[in-house]
């Protein structure tokens, strides 16, 4: 397993430090080819689905990331990232790379996918998995044709809200979290790629503790949630918390991305998409509080004369939740810090 996880990392970071497209694809390859057995592991039918459609998925994405870098290197005569200058291969690769992150209307995989693994490898999908694909956007940034990119982030902060509004199931809602997230960062990479990373550090910040808190209460639907609060009082206040910041809400980390996109949207004149975006976030902010107000602000009855379950002592370390958590709750105050 620690072979396996090394590899997807060593994917990952090949992709993010490599120059040749060559090397970029065999980067993307080897993290596609590495997290393949993490999702296959379970042994039961939706993990063998899930994993089925992320290898085609993922493959397929790959196979057009080959051929728009190869389609480019035959026209300019270069395989370096930064002269991508064809603009066939420039609208492949923004489709291709859309493909891998799960910007809509090619975001159809990731819920499924999502919904057939476990917490951990979900959240391993909907954070490390999207650096590779986000870094070769990062770099290619200047050549890309940015109407595209804000079609997509258009669609997908709208995808994102109403697909979530619906579900049921956590690790669904998280994902169209994830779809309208990648919607906002979509839009915004072409006019200042610096948000965007920005945008990616605080959106992996909060969904890591999220993904985290689902896991250590084992709530794989909404009807889980609402017997957590006996479990933990102070996890579901924390998750409340978590999940105001990943909806935008001003006193906390999440909204400073929001904050910053709109801004720069306005400053070049695209107040129409700012505002359709402000309108879409409202939609996912809906089903973030629909998760808090079950976890947190409504209690479970309570058949038994103690206010709390039983519980032994936790046997995973919560250092990495605690220190995430507090990163997205209390980062807004040093926006001038991180974004200049």
């Amino acid at each position: 397993y620690s072979i396996i996880l090394s590899s997807v990392a060593m994917g990952t970071i090949i992709t993010m430090s490599s120059f040749h497209w060559l090397l970029a694809w065999i980067g993307l390859e080897l993290n596609t080819l590495a997290i393949i057995p993490i999702i296959a592991k379970q042994h039961h039918p939706r993990a063998t689905e899930a994993t089925t459609k992320y290898f085609l998925t993922q493959a397929a994405a790959s196979a057009m990331i080959l051929f728009s870098s190869t389609t480019n290197a035959w026209s300019t005569g270069t395989w370096d990232i930064s002269q991508l200058t064809d603009p066939m291969s420039c609208t492949m690769l923004t489709l291709a790379l859309s493909m891998k992150l799960g910007l809509a209307p090619l975001h159809f995989w990731l819920p499924e996918v999502l919904q057939g693994t476990p917490m951990k490898t979900a959240l391993i999908i909907a954070t490390w998995q999207k650096l590779a694909p986000i870094t070769l956007l990062y770099l290619t940034h200047n050549s890309i044709n940015p109407i595209p990119l804000l079609i997509m982030g258009l669609l997908s902060t709208l995808t994102g809200g109403w697909g979530g509004l619906n579900q049921t199931q956590t690790r669904k809602i998280l994902a169209f979290s994830s779809i309208a997230h990648l919607g906002w960062m979509a839009s915004i990479i072409t006019l200042n790629p610096n948000i965007m990373l920005l945008n990616l550090t605080i959106y992996i910040i909060t969904t890591a503790p999220m993904f985290l808190l689902l896991k250590f209460t084992t709530s794989n639907t909404i009807k889980d949630l609402t017997t957590t609060w006996t479990t933990t009082p102070q996890t579901t206040a924390l998750m409340m918390l978590i999940l105001m910041s990943l909806g935008g809400l001003p006193p906390l980390t999440g909204f400073m991305p929001k904050w910053l996109i709109l801004q720069e949207l306005t400053t070049h004149n695209l107040t129409t998409t700012a505002t359709i975006m402000a309108m879409s976030a409202l939609l996912s902010l809906f089903f973030y509080l629909r998760l808090s107000y079950i976890s947190t602000l409504t209690m479970h009855p309570t058949t038994t004369k103690t206010p709390n379950k039983w519980r032994f002592q936790p046997n995973y370390s919560t250092a990495p939740v605690t220190m995430l958590s507090i990163m997205s709750i209390f980062l807004l105050p040093m926006t001038p810090l991180l974004y200049t």
